[in-house]
């Protein structure tokens, strides 16, 4: 049975309202987070992915009230990230409405927490967040944190390989490099990572034209993530859809 590729809005928040910008700079205001999520609900996104990317950076939580009052708005599935540190974060997170959640700073700093998420509520529920740029390792590609801020000098690739084999349900793999750019996917890094896992593959970073999305999953992505095209209106999910459906892609209606 092949399975039909999720189109995914991605609600970048930061002191309460959604922002967006560049390489995760300059960050403009695009809106209300609880409408905004209402609003893709309606409009037919498979799924919604809620960050928030300041979380980390100011070493505090998720805020649970707006997690809740999104989850009351949207019945589709839920993915949210931002400053999970222990499992107890993800239990809070769940209660709240949650149906995924995405762990990437504080795993990367303790990687043992992605075998305490997944054996306590398994690994379904668990998306490995990568946010990758090109730098000086083995693959190529380095992992970052803190919403793109910090390098690490952790190969990409290597960390993608030992997370799954800790158990997570999927990776979100964002390019930091084409993050905002709306110059497309980075195909040449989703094609690369799908060589070295099977972990359902969700891209994200760049999308700017409806050809970067068939693109995307030509190159391996089994779900696609985009955000500016979207607040910003430069397409609809249905056009997204319609488009991916002419090129022979299976979609939800």
């Amino acid at each position: 049975m092949t399975l039909a590729k999720r189109v995914i809005p991605c609600l970048d928040v930061a002191a309460g309202r959604v922002v967006k910008g560049v390489n995760f700079q300059n960050l403009v205001d695009a809106g209300d987070p609880v409408e905004l999520a209402k609003f893709y609900g309606a409009a037919g996104a498979d799924e919604l992915t809620f960050l928030d990317i300041s979380a980390s950076v100011e070493e505090r939580s998720t805020t649970l009230e707006m997690v809740a009052r999104t989850a009351e708005q949207v019945f589709i599935p839920l993915t949210v990230g931002g400053g999970i540190r222990e499992s107890r974060d993800v239990d809070r997170l769940l209660r709240a409405g949650a149906d995924k959640i995405s762990v990437n700073t504080a795993a990367i700093a303790r990687p043992q927490l992605i075998n305490e998420i997944a054996d306590r509520f398994g690994d379904q529920v668990l998306v490995l967040s990568v946010d990758a740029r090109r730098g000086e390792t083995p693959s190529g590609f380095e992992v970052t944190t803190h919403g793109g801020r910090t390098g690490t000098g952790i190969d990409a690739f290597s960390w993608i390989v030992d997370a799954a084999s800790r158990g997570i349900g999927e990776i979100l793999l964002n390019s930091m490099d084409a993050d905002g750019t709306r110059a497309g996917y980075d195909t040449e890094m989703i094609a690369r990572v799908r060589e070295i896992t099977h972990v359902p593959l969700i891209a994200s970073g760049g999308a700017g034209k409806l050809e970067d999305f068939s693109a995307a999953l030509a190159a391996g992505a089994d779900a696609l993530l985009a955000a500016s095209v979207f607040h910003f209106q430069t397409f609809t999910i249905s056009q997204v859809k319609e488009d991916l459906a002419r090129r022979g892609y299976e979609v939800r209606a």
